[in-house]
């Protein structure tokens, strides 16, 4: 049994067209194939069996008179719930995502806040067995099949917390610093190692992490 008060319908009346619009932007974007995508299946392989177990879970953040570190706080919180109401059972818990999406912050705004907050965040959520994305119109990251394809642009700026799978392997390979990478991959051979069957992935992590480590180690030998 559900209560409204007059406040919390208004706000609702406010939030349902962002809701929707997000709702078959997942549907018929992420859910379906596209000829650009560079391989069979829809966009996210995750989504059409996220969206019959009923999985993705979607929240209105309002942005305005809130500054990044208002809106990290934010965020944070969505992750500790995440990790509080997550399936014991495996396969449901991998077809789970919370989307948060942030209607106020304009189209100019994006690379500092939604960009901005993904990468501080990321880190910290790559440790806790989580991945962060950020999504938005501008958004230039490419598909892993077509560099010309930009598979994270949504209509509404958003954020996405789901659990990491073997396959994110290649997103965290993509940072510049060795320590982030060092970060990323500790991380995923922690959650993965003693449960990987592709061998291929596992032995590309722990080269992948060999060579960050080497590296670093090369960039503090310049700096002395």
């Amino acid at each position: 049994m559900q209560l409204y008060t007059p406040i919390e319908i208004e706000q609702i009346q406010q939030d349902i067209p962002h809701l929707i619009e997000i709702m078959e932007w997942v549907k018929n974007f992420l859910g379906r194939h596209h000829p650009d995508l560079g391989r069979p299946g829809p966009v996210c392989p995750f989504v059409p069996h996220a969206l019959k177990s009923n999985s993705i879970q979607m929240a209105v953040i309002r942005a305005k008179n809130l500054d990044s570190q208002q809106l990290e706080e934010i965020v944070r919180r969505y992750r500790d719930i995440f990790l509080e109401i997550a399936p014991k059972e495996k396969e449901l818990a991998l077809n789970k995502a919370f989307l948060l999406i942030f209607p106020d912050v304009q189209i100019q705004e994006t690379s500092n806040l939604i960009d901005g907050i993904q990468q501080k965040l990321k880190p910290s959520f790559v440790e806790s067995g989580l991945m962060i994305g950020e999504f938005h119109k501008r958004n230039e990251s490419s598909g892993l099949h077509n560099s010309n394809f930009r598979p994270l642009r949504s209509p509404i700026p958003l954020l996405a917390i789901r659990f990491m799978v073997e396959s994110d392997l290649p997103f965290l390979l993509s940072p510049d610093s060795p320590y982030l990478r060092i970060r990323y991959l500790e991380a995923y051979l922690k959650h993965f190692a003693h449960q990987l069957i592709d061998k291929t992935k596992l032995n590309a992590a722990y080269q992948a992490l060999a060579l960050a480590k080497e590296q670093l180690k090369e960039e503090s030998l310049v700096k002395y």
